[in-house]
């Protein structure tokens, strides 16, 4: 590893973990999927040559490239790429629909977009709206498009020059888009220093060693993922990714591959505690067995420790304001505590406070906030909504929760009646706006209902117009028009009129009743 620049080699720069860890364990396996698998060495050079790639291609430190992948290598060498070139990465959602994907790559002003061929024809439908689109980066084959289209591996097909970047420590590294109230997402710029802290912070907690095996099943566009990614490299770790999750199939890689840690929601370990033959499995290799997205349930933590009998249990909760782990429950207090997600982790600030900004006294119920060297620095584009979220200088996280007197903390409620469903982030406005399309729709509402497979999933009540006859089927068609696949409504019911109180805001409290009754 050659670098420099004196300021580069001691900064908190997240590319700079792929290069140490090259020249530290050059020929030790990084990251491996179903197609491909890269030593150290062989990672960095191709984040280099992708990272010369994009400066020859006039790509500026204020630049924004997205990244549009199912997980797989390429995310990662896109990941590195990107941040070694000075640039801002943009991860997007594979499961958003092409107007969703629209408003990411318009609303950031991205320059440059890396894909794969499944999202062509979506990208297609809306390129001539996103002006700022100079190229399309495509893996594995081409297809016509409206723009000029690059090969992926044209990218390595000739030798370039990179010129290392003075990269501070709160430089943008990511601008990761989160569902917003408003229906529109919005994106959260993260430091370099946000992601390196975080990572950091997470293996001390955690007490994870070098040289582990990783198994990645979830999405690597979440926070959570590339924190995955991070944690990895700074360890100089090995990383399995999967692209899709069967439980099977998760239960064969562990025993066959002697994986040491993997992070799901507490949905997917309900599924694989649930296979008949799990005992015939050998998982004597796990010692880290984390948990997000979601609280698990006690009666799920109590089948993890028993079948993972070397797993030690880490429940992580956060955002993806926060890079994103705000709070920890640790193995030893898991059964203890089980309701809870534990307490803040090192070097993140908590209070929980009134609407005044008033602490409130230990058992009470306030919204917890938080300062420290991994929140985030702003929203992109959107100085209202950032001000708001730094009220008072801190970070507000709109989560309802309470401290008992260890100084562990429970969630009440969550933010905006957000829905959790396997681990994703749904927000009801975002489907009701959808419903809100429909021309025999006058008004609708949505919820989360307990779902045993994923937790929670959709309901929406409609209102429809007046003489208007429209089926469940086809709200669930139209919906999918405009809304990923899993925000779309499992449940549709007509109703004559939703519930209202006085000044006439919708009580979703009364529908929530209602589903318990029913």
């Amino acid at each position: 590893m050659v670098t420099s620049s004196f300021g580069l080699s001691r900064s908190l720069a997240i590319g700079e973990i792929l290069r140490r860890s090259a020249y530290r364990s050059p020929k030790r396996r990084a990251f491996s999927d179903q197609n491909r698998s890269l030593v150290y060495r062989d990672l960095e050079e191709r984040a280099l040559q992708i990272a010369a790639w994009l400066q020859q291609n006039g790509i500026e430190n204020d630049d924004n490239i997205s990244f549009l992948f199912k997980n797989r290598v390429e995310f990662v060498e896109c990941f590195f790429g990107i941040c070694l070139s000075g640039a801002t990465g943009v991860p997007i959602n594979f499961r958003l629909s092409a107007e969703e994907i629209k408003y990411i790559l318009s609303n950031s002003e991205s320059k440059i977009l890396f894909t794969e061929p499944e999202y062509i024809d979506a990208i297609n439908s809306v390129i001539d709206e996103v002006p700022t689109l100079r190229k399309i980066v495509i893996v594995e084959n081409k297809k016509s498009l409206q723009q000029e289209i690059t090969s992926y591996q044209e990218i390595f097909s000739e030798e370039l020059k990179y010129i290392p970047q003075e990269i501070s420590n709160d430089d943008p590294c990511m601008i990761v888009y989160t569902s917003g109230t408003t229906g529109k997402p919005k994106g959260a710029i993260l430091s370099h220093q946000n992601l390196y802290i975080n990572a950091q912070t997470v293996i001390l907690e955690s007490k994870m060693d070098y040289y582990y095996n990783q198994l990645i099943v979830t999405p690597l566009f979440h926070v959570a993922g590339v924190s995955t990614i991070i944690i990895s490299s700074l360890l100089e770790g090995s990383t399995h990714i999967k692209n899709f999750f069967d439980p099977v199939d998760f239960l064969k890689t562990v025993d066959k591959e002697k994986i040491n840690a993997t992070f799901l929601a507490p949905s997917m370990w309900n599924l694989i505690l649930q296979v008949d033959q799990i005992n015939q499995y050998d998982v004597k290799s796990m010692k880290w067995c984390m948990s997000g997205g979601a609280p698990c349930p006690l009666e799920v933590k109590k089948k993890i420790i028993e079948r993972f009998e070397n797993g030690m249990l880490f429940d992580a909760f956060g955002q993806t304001e926060m890079s994103p782990t705000t709070t920890a429950l640790k193995s030893n207090d898991s059964l203890r505590k089980t309701d809870s997600v534990g307490k803040p982790i090192m070097g993140v600030e908590v209070r929980v406070v009134d609407e005044n900004m008033n602490d409130v006294p230990i058992g009470e119920v306030g919204e917890i906030i938080y300062r420290g060297p991994t929140v985030f620095l702003g929203y992109y584009k959107n100085p209202e909504a950032t001000s708001e979220a730094f009220y008072g200088g801190w970070f507000h996280s709109g989560d309802l929760v309470r401290m008992d007197e260890e100084g562990f903390i429970y969630i009440v409620d969550r933010k905006k009646d957000m829905i959790i469903s396997g681990g994703e982030n749904i927000y009801p406005v975002e489907v009701e706006e959808a419903l809100y399309k429909h021309p025999a729709i006058l008004e609708a509402a949505v919820i989360g209902v307990p779902d045993k497979e994923w937790g929670e999933t959709v309901k929406a009540y409609v209102v429809l117009k007046e003489c208007q006859i429209v089926s469940k089927d086809e709200i669930v068609e139209h919906c999918k028009k405009y809304l990923a696949s899993y925000k779309k409504p499992k449940f549709v019911e007509f109703i004559d009129e939703l519930p209202r109180n006085p000044s006439g805001k919708i009580l979703k409290r009364i529908l929530r009743e209602n589903v318990k009754q029913n």
